[in-house]
């Protein structure tokens, strides 16, 4: 069986890459968008396969966080995103590429939770003067077979 091997990092990154999404998760999920888009460096871009285009600039990815944010309320439901079998590559001190899965729960009022979304998610982190930054995201929807979202990254 082949494998791929990926350079090992330390510890100590691979927990602040760990800590890195459980905090930008959660303010997601929390509707806290304008400190999730500070997560973001200013030139970030967002890109995946269920949109003809991807977001570029962090006051686009906050435009369209506001409006998920919104749709989430509006329709009374609660996301929970739940991330694992992360991959940390270190680029540099300051730079790691990431590879991870994320499943978002969707939960209504006084209903059950299900599965909202399943993806695959490919970041550029950079070290920022107040931790990491997402330099560079690509998202892939795992529910369509459409490339889009590498072509456009």
């Amino acid at each position: 069986m082949a494998t791929t091997a990926h350079p090992r990092v330390g510890m100590e990154l691979y927990h602040q890459v760990q800590a890195f999404y459980a905090k930008q998760m959660q303010l997601m999920d929390d509707g806290d968008v304008e400190p999730w888009a500070e997560t973001f460096t200013v030139d970030a871009t967002i890109a995946n396969n269920a949109n003809p285009a991807p977001a570029a600039g962090r006051e686009l990815i906050l435009k369209v966080a506001r409006k998920l944010a919104a749709d989430v309320v509006s329709r009374g439901v609660q996301h929970r995103h739940w991330t694992g079998m992360l991959v940390v590559t270190e680029d540099s001190a300051d730079q790691v590429r990431t590879q991870l899965y994320a499943m978002v729960a969707e939960i209504p009022a006084g209903g059950e939770a299900r599965l909202w979304r399943s993806t695959f998610c490919r970041d550029t982190l950079v070290r920022g003067a107040d931790g990491w930054q997402v330099a560079r995201r690509v998202v892939t929807h795992d529910d369509i077979q459409d490339s889009r979202a590498e072509e456009q990254a």
